[in-house]
């Protein structure tokens, strides 16, 4: 499999889902054309971009839906079991301590840390919630590489370095402040107000509303019109 693109490495998931989707409904085989429309790309782009997995559609036939999804699957790094732990565990933390889809993606979900006295010890999502105390030990004995980051952005970047020293390779960062981590550590930042604001953009270019008027500038009194000449006696 030849070096992929970090655009292409955006998309793959976009295209793991859409055969997914085929897969349950019976599909068998699809064509870039269809499977382009379902993801909204163009036929063109998938092609390219399934190129680089060795991914080539048959003549006539297109693409053999299961094949093509266990190459995005292996391209991903789903075939390997990622072991998870999530800092952080407010009303979003325990949103995502619940999800369900942790496993179908190659994740597992070994531990929950928080510092609140009154969700240490508690249960959610079948996980005892432990104090973040104990971070770095359970982060090497459970072996850990990935870490979700959902505290307030005060604690973000000590909670990130404390997690890159204990070994983590892998960030997703809710908290509302962007962290800095080493090389060879990978971070992806989720804005969800930068996200909600970038759908307000579209939904008011789509509702073709005006642009907002310049700030008008000072008023500017029109000149006085110049005194009458009298006429000579």
């Amino acid at each position: 499999m030849r070096a992929l693109p970090p655009t292409t490495v955006a998309r793959l998931p976009g295209y793991l889902r859409s055969l997914g989707g085929l897969a349950s409904e019976g599909v068998t085989t699809t064509s870039s054309d269809q499977l382009a429309e379902l993801v909204g790309a163009s036929p063109a782009q998938l092609r390219k971009d399934l190129s680089y997995l060795g991914a080539g559609g048959r003549r006539g036939v297109g693409y053999e839906v299961d094949h093509l999804r266990r190459q995005i699957a292996q391209a991903l790094g789903m075939t390997e079991e990622r072991r998870v732990v999530i800092v952080g565990i407010g009303n979003l933390g325990q949103a995502l301590a619940a999800y369900s889809g942790f496993a179908d993606r190659g994740f597992v979900l070994v531990g929950l840390f928080d510092t609140d006295p009154a969700l240490v010890g508690t249960e959610v999502g079948g996980h005892v919630v432990q104090h973040v105390d104990g971070l770095e030990r359970a982060v090497e004995e459970q072996e850990a590489s990935v870490a979700i980051v959902a505290t307030p952005a005060s604690a973000a970047q000590p909670t990130t370095d404390r997690l890159v020293s204990a070994g983590v390779t892998g960030i997703l960062n809710f908290a509302p402040r962007t962290v800095r981590v080493p090389d060879g550590v990978d971070v992806r930042e989720v804005d969800l107000g930068s996200e909600l604001q970038i759908l307000g953009f579209h939904a008011r270019q789509r509702s073709g509303a005006a642009a907002p008027a310049e700030p008008a500038g000072p008023a500017v009194e029109p000149a006085p019109e110049p005194e009458p000449v009298p006429a000579a006696d």
